[in-house]
C-alpha cells in the first residue's frame, strides 16, 4: 500500500474529486462519497479482494450507531411541526424575552428548535414569525432572518441527537449524555454571539427589499397544515425536552447512582435508540388532538426525509472507513502536528473546509470525525472536547452549494450578497464562537466530568 507523502497527496486528490462530482457534475453525494471511497481505497493500493468489505463495514458500523435514531428523529420533528408545537415554542420564547430583544428570543428559539426539527423544515416552520416580529420591532428583517438562521444551525452542527453531532458522538466515543450538555453549553454564547448580536450588527447596514415569505404562501407539506385545536405551551416544551431529559437522566444516574438498579432502569430508557423511540410513541399518542393531517402522510413524508438521510451518513462513514484504514487519517494528523497546529484547532478546520466546499454540515461532520474521532486518545485530548471542535467547524460559512443557502435566501428575500453577509459570515462567527467555548471547557480538564 502507499505510504509517506503520497497518502497526502490521494488524500487531497479524493477530496478534490468529491468536490468536482458534487459541485460541478451535480451527482447525488450518496452516490459520489461511495465512489470516491471505493476509488480512494484503489489508489492508495488496498487489495481489490478487501475493498468491498472496508466500504460496507465502514457504512454499516455508521449506521448502526445513528440508523434507527435518524428515522425516530425525523419522524418526532415531523410530528411536532404538525401539532403546531413548534409555533408554540417560538410564541413563548418570544414572549419572555420582549419585543425589543425579540431578535434574541427568536435565535434561542431556532436552537431549541433544531434539535429535534432539521434545519431546512424548521426555518420554514418559523419564518411565518420574521416579517410581523419586524413590523411590531422596527428592527430589520435582515436582524430576524440571521438570528433564526443561525440559531438553527448552531444546534443542528452542535447538539445530539441531530444526525450529525449525533454521529460525531458516536465517532469519537463520547458520552452522548455529556455530549448534549456541553454541547448546550457551547451553543449558547455560539447562538447569541452570531446570530443575535452580529444579526444586530448587519441588519443596520444592509437595506432589506421585498417582502418576507408568509408560511402559508410557503410550498409546505400537510406536516405544516393547521392543527385541529391548539396545543399549550407547557405540552409543546414538554414534548420537545423529553428525549433529551430522558438521555440526560443516563448520564446522571450513572453518576450518581453507579451499578444500582436505578442506574440500569435509566440506562435502558435513557439509551438514546430507546429514548427516541419513547419520544416518538408518546409524540404519536399525546399530540394527535392537535394534528389535522393524517398519521399516513406525516410517516411518509417522515421516511422519505430520513432516506437520503441515512444513505449519505453512511456513506460517509464508508469514506472515513477507507481514510482510517489506509493511514491517511493517521499520517495527515502526525504531519500538521509537526505543523504545531493544536489538536481541537485542527478539528475545527478540517471540518470546516469540508463544511464550506460540501454544502453539507452533517457530510462535514461524518466524514472529519470519521478520521479524527478514533484517534482522540492517541492524540491525548478529551473525546467530548474534540468532537465539539468538530461540531463547531460545521456550523459556519455556508455557500451557494449548501441546500440551506438557498432556504435562508429564499424565504429572507434576500439578495445573494445579502445571504452571504447575513447567514454565511453569521454563522462563520457562531462557529468560531463555539470553538471558543471548546478552548474554555477544556481549562477545566480534570474537573468537569467528560473533559
Amino acid at each position: 500500500m502507499v505510504t509517506g507523502n503520497m497518502l497526502i497527496v490521494i488524500f487531497i486528490l479524493s477530496l478534490a474529486v468529491l468536490f468536482f462530482l458534487i459541485l460541478k457534475l451535480k451527482l447525488e453525494p450518496f452516490l459520489s462519497l461511495v465512489g470516491v471511497a471505493v476509488m480512494t481505497a484503489v489508489a492508495i493500493g488496498m487489495p481489490l479482494k478487501d475493498v468491498p468489505g472496508v466500504v460496507t463495514t465502514g457504512f454499516g458500523n455508521t449506521l448502526a450507531g445513528v440508523g434507527i435514531l435518524i428515522g425516530l428523529g425525523v419522524i418526532f420533528g415531523q410530528f411536532l411541526a404538525a401539532s403546531g408545537a413548534i409555533e408554540k415554542i417560538a410564541q413563548s420564547v418570544l414572549k419572555a424575552f420582549g419585543i425589543k430583544r425579540s431578535p434574541a428570543g427568536l435565535a434561542l428559539t431556532g436552537t431549541a428548535v433544531s434539535i429535534p426539527v432539521f434545519f431546512d423544515a424548521a426555518f420554514v416552520i418559523l419564518s411565518g414569525l420574521i416579517k410581523s416580529l419586524s413590523k411590531r420591532t422596527g428592527i430589520s428583517i435582515i436582524t430576524f432572518v440571521t438570528a433564526l438562521g443561525v440559531g438553527l444551525i448552531v444546534s443542528h452542527s452542535m447538539i445530539a441527537p441531530t444526525p450529525g453531532p449525533l454521529v460525531v458522538a458516536e465517532n469519537t466515543k463520547s458520552d452522548l449524555g455529556l455530549f448534549i450538555l456541553y454541547g448546550i453549553i457551547c451553543s449558547i454564547p455560539a447562538t447569541l454571539v452570531g446570530g443575535y448580536l452580529y444579526g444586530m450588527f448587519i441588519g443596520k447596514r444592509l437595506n432589506h427589499s421585498g417582502e418576507v415569505a408568509e408560511i402559508q404562501e410557503a410550498d409546505t407539506s400537510s406536516a405544516n397544515s393547521e392543527p385541529k385545536k391548539e396545543i399549550s405551551a407547557a405540552l409543546s416544551l414538554g414534548m420537545l425536552s423529553l428525549p433529551i431529559v430522558l438521555i440526560l437522566a443516563n448520564t446522571l444516574s450513572k453518576l450518581i447512582f453507579p451499578d444500582t438498579m436505578i442506574s440500569t432502569f435509566f440506562g435502558f430508557i435513557g439509551d438514546k435508540n430507546i429514548a427516541l423511540f419513547i419520544s416518538v410513541i408518546a409524540a404519536v399518542v399525546v399530540l394527535s388532538p392537535y394534528i389535522k393531517a393524517s398519521k399516513e402522510s406525516l410517516y411518509s413524508e417522515a421516511i422519505n426525509s430520513a432516506g437520503i438521510i441515512i444513505l449519505i451518513t453512511g456513506a460517509g462513514g464508508a469514506f472515513g472507513a477507507v481514510i482510517n484504514k489506509s493511514g491517511i487519517g493517521d499520517y495527515l494528523i502526525a504531519t500538521m502536528q509537526s505543523w504545531s497546529i493544536p489538536v481541537l484547532l485542527l478539528a475545527f478546520i478540517f471540518s470546516q473546509i469540508l463544511r464550506a466546499s460540501l454544502g453539507s454540515a452533517t457530510v462535514a461532520l461524518v466524514t472529519t470525525s470519521s478520521i479524527m474521532g478514533p484517534l482522540a486518545l492517541d492524540l491525548g485530548v478529551s473525546p467530548v472536547l474534540l468532537g465539539l471542535a468538530i461540531c463547531a467547524g460545521g456550523v459556519g460559512l455556508s455557500l451557494p452549494n449548501d441546500s440551506g443557502f438557498w432556504v435562508v435566501n429564499k424565504f429572507g428575500k434576500l439578495t445573494i450578497p445579502q445571504t452571504l453577509k447575513a447567514w454565511t459570515i453569521g454563522g462563520f462567527i457562531a462557529g468560531l464562537t463555539a470553538l471558543g467555548m471548546v478552548y474554555v471547557l477544556s481549562l477545566f480538564a480534570g474537573i468537569l466530568p467528560g473533559i
